[in-house]
């Protein structure tokens, strides 16, 4: 497809979007099956370095409690995440320079040892060194977000920061032998439908394993606390825009989807989506775990939040993916 095409296509509506999203959703089904995998999120720190716009663990968000989740903690949350039978655990944190690749390194080596977990780090920009090192330690994906495909809008949303060297640090991630996720945001100011049609290219460029992408909720702490709201129907067009494209992704149905749209993460599933992350972080955490606001997991009891996942699988009526769910591609690879 063009961009010209596509940008059509990114905000369709009614009966043009139903079809988009069956489409896909047969797509899914034709390529990967009806299973449904489930990734744990612990998000271990949240301090960063990073000015960008639109998040609200921010280095200058002087609002925020910071705190640090210590190796052995994050250790025992993912023998929790192992323990409810979910295959994959992701590793989240901001840039904190605090966490270096030695620590890092260490935690995912006990992980690896104690459980058959399939480890996801998403923890920014970093040394290819540093990469090689978690790659070595056991980490089997990576993901990093693009935001935008646009240059000058990446630039203005991320001061300091450069859209070419995100994009060099896939490449990295891909040449080690990770399995790479990238994806955008939907509702940023400046954004058009044929910047997020080339965002979509950009993820067929890259043939990520994964790709991971949402509307922009605005924090109240950041300089798009003005903002409206991403527009859900549009994202669910972009999900559903992604699956065409890059058949064999795993897509998740993110809880940014459920935060700005009621049965979100349904309507992301039948959209084409294969994935649900449920946030595990210990709860004492997962409320200072702030990129926006509205987050409702840290509310409620770990095994209840997994609980509601398989209830939204079960509403899609679909099956629960045994495993780690690799990338089909990334399978092939290894054999």
């Amino acid at each position: 497809m063009t961009v010209r095409e596509l940008a059509q296509l990114v905000t369709a509506g009614g009966r043009q979007a139903e079809d988009l999203r069956s489409d896909a959703d047969s797509v899914r089904r034709e390529t990967l099956g009806d299973d449904v995998h489930l990734r744990g999120i612990i998000e271990f720190s949240n301090h960063c370095r990073c000015t960008c716009c639109y998040c609200g663990v921010r280095r200058d968000n002087g609002n925020l409690t910071r705190y640090r989740m210590s190796p052995s903690e994050i250790v025992e949350a993912a023998d929790l995440v192992a323990s409810l039978g979910v295959g994959t655990v992701v590793l989240q944190s901001g840039e904190d320079p605090w966490w270096t690749a030695e620590r890092l390194a260490g935690v995912i080596e006990r992980i690896k040892a104690r459980t058959r977990l399939a480890v996801t780090l998403s923890v920014g920009e970093r040394e290819e060194w540093e990469y090689r090192l978690w790659r070595q330690a056991g980490a089997d994906r990576y993901l990093l977000r693009h935001e935008t495909s646009d240059p000058e809008l990446y630039a203005r949303l991320h001061p300091g920061a450069s859209l070419d060297s995100r994009l060099r640090c896939l490449d990295t991630l891909a040449e080690l032998g990770y399995q790479i996720g990238a994806g955008c945001i939907i509702g940023l100011p400046g954004q058009t439908p044929e910047s997020l049609a080339r965002d979509l290219l950009l993820l067929r460029r890259l043939n990520v394993h994964m790709a991971g992408m949402g509307p922009l909720v605005p924090h109240p702490q950041t300089p798009l606390a003005a903002m409206p709201v991403g527009p859900a129907e549009v994202t669910l067009n972009m999900l559903a825009l992604t699956r065409l494209l890059v058949p064999d992704v795993m897509l998740p149905a993110t809880t940014a989807l459920e935060t700005v749209m009621e049965g979100g993460r349904l309507a992301g599933l039948r959209a084409g989506a294969n994935v649900i992350m449920p946030n595990l972080t210990p709860r004492r955490y997962a409320r200072l775990y702030e990129i926006y606001p509205g987050k409702k997991a840290p509310t409620i009891e770990i095994a209840e939040e997994v609980d509601r996942a398989l209830k939204v699988i079960q509403a899609a009526r679909r099956g629960v993916g045994v495993g780690p769910g690799h990338s089909p591609r990334a399978a092939l690879a290894v054999a």
